[in-house]
């Protein structure tokens, strides 16, 4: 028994004004700036947060005296710079 001819579809391309239009701008890698500035906003929201968690109970130096006065705002600024570093890395090409 003879095969049947196979059917070739014809390979989909969209129209013009649907295609994304692409620049050489866009293409570009990310200066260094970007991964060092992430990596250390996120090194730095982790040790902010470690260092209230562990001076919660030791508010006698004076240094860290700081720490205890602006309270639960240090959970804002830690997840803030975290958030910051994870913005930075959605950009990083």
């Amino acid at each position: 028994m003879p095969k049947s001819q196979v059917r070739k579809k014809k390979v989909y391309t969209p129209p013009a004004e649907l295609r994304p239009q692409s620049t050489a701008a866009s293409k570009r890698p990310s200066p260094v700036w970007v991964p060092a500035t992430a990596v250390a906003l996120l090194v730095l929201g982790i040790a902010w947060m470690v260092l209230f968690y562990l001076t919660q109970g030791f508010v006698d130096a004076p240094a860290l005296l700081f720490l205890a006065n602006i309270g639960y705002w240090n959970f804002a600024i830690g997840f803030g710079a975290m958030i910051g570093a994870l913005i930075l890395l959605s950009k990083w090409r």
